[in-house]
């Protein structure tokens, strides 16, 4: 079973689950109440079913320092357990690949959005020409589940943020920010359990929650999702990766000229925000539907989802001189502009329009 072929989780199965739509189909959306099971991700505690993902060893004593080359994380002298986010650029610095990683001192695991493993892979073993390295996809064999909110501990030994651990069989990391705690105080996990296993440790560990629950989190943390809130022309600094994914004082990598330009320049042409959308529209935008400006396409929507306490919400690429606080227009209804941390504001905003 290959998560790039068709896959339907073991844990839809369980009383209510309801199957997720592409790109999730395989898991669950949700098991009976989605805005419950959101607030236990952040009330109490639950555990999100994404063993959709695609899961990727690299063994070899070359591994980090060759990865260290490919993307654009500094990787090189990656401490054992240390956990990090990484991407792969292509040639013109567009975002291609992006990887939740770390290293256990004897080889580096990385888990990469459903259906990109195959394309991962093939890319590495492009590029391993003589070097020590051994990368194999292990889909088959290793399952993703993540896990949170302020019980979590009691369930679970929580590794320190940016550290990742052992416990038994599984591999347990802190996941990237946002990913799904809106918070940095609210615990988190990302598990990598052995796929035979993962039925059993999701009932032990916590209540199920659907993927649903775990997006709708997303996406009010502002957090983005890789062919969901990007495009094949999204660079780092339109959405944040900067930050987390990229490291400004390594050598040399595959679009890195770009990543150092615009970063000079401190102007990338679009910027990520969240949507506050008009909940009179009786549903969510589909994905990739148009945002509208004074007239005018300015971007497009990603990610949409109600949220427990905000709503309808949504993240959307807009062209950078849209303002902060600008109502545009989304499926011909109004959705006010809130800036993400981090990703600035429009230029007409700072002229003092909006």
């Amino acid at each position: 079973m290959g998560q790039d072929d068709t896959y339907r989780s073991p844990l839809l199965d369980r009383s209510g689950a309801v199957a997720a739509d592409p790109p999730d189909d395989g898991v669950a959306a949700h098991y009976g109440d989605p805005l419950r099971e959101q607030r236990g991700l952040t009330e109490s505690v639950a555990v999100v079913d994404r063993s959709h993902r695609g899961v990727l060893r690299i063994g070899g004593p070359d591994r980090l320092s060759w990865l260290h080359s490919l993307t654009t994380q500094h990787l090189e002298a990656l401490a054992p357990w240390s956990a990090t986010q990484a991407l792969v650029l292509s040639p013109h610095g567009h975002a291609e690949h992006d990887l939740r990683l770390f290293d256990d001192g004897e080889a580096t695991w990385i888990d990469v959005e459903p259906g990109t493993a195959t394309a991962l892979l093939a890319f590495l073993d492009s590029m391993r020409f003589l070097l020590r390295v051994d990368p194999r996809d292990v889909t088959e064999e290793w399952a993703v589940l993540s896990a949170s909110g302020p019980d979590l501990p009691g369930q679970l030994s929580v590794p320190a943020p940016g550290q990742a651990r052992r416990d038994g069989e599984m591999l347990v990391r802190r996941p990237a920010p946002g990913f799904p705690a809106a918070t940095a105080a609210l615990p988190a996990v990302d598990l990598l359990v052995p796929r035979a296993e993962f039925p059993s440790v999701a009932d032990r560990l916590a209540p199920l929650a659907g993927i649903t629950a775990y997006e709708a989190l997303r996406v009010a943390a502002g957090a983005p999702r890789l062919a969901r809130d990007t495009d094949h022309r999204t660079i780092p600094h339109e959405v944040g990766w900067l930050s987390t994914a990229v490291h400004l004082d390594k050598g040399c990598y595959r679009g890195q000229e770009t990543v150092a330009r615009v970063h000079n320049l401190g102007r990338p042409p679009r910027r990520l925000v969240l949507l506050h959308l008009d909940g009179t529209a009786g549903h969510l935008p589909a994905h990739a539907a148009p945002v509208s400006w004074e007239g005018r396409t300015v971007g497009f929507v990603g990610t949409a989802a109600w949220h427990y306490e905000l709503g309808p919400i949504a993240l959307a690429m807009v062209k950078r001189a849209v303002p902060d606080g600008a109502t545009v227009a989304v499926d011909g209804h109004p959705a006010l502009v809130e800036p993400l941390p981090g990703l600035g504001t429009g230029d007409l905003a700072r002229a003092g329009r909006g």
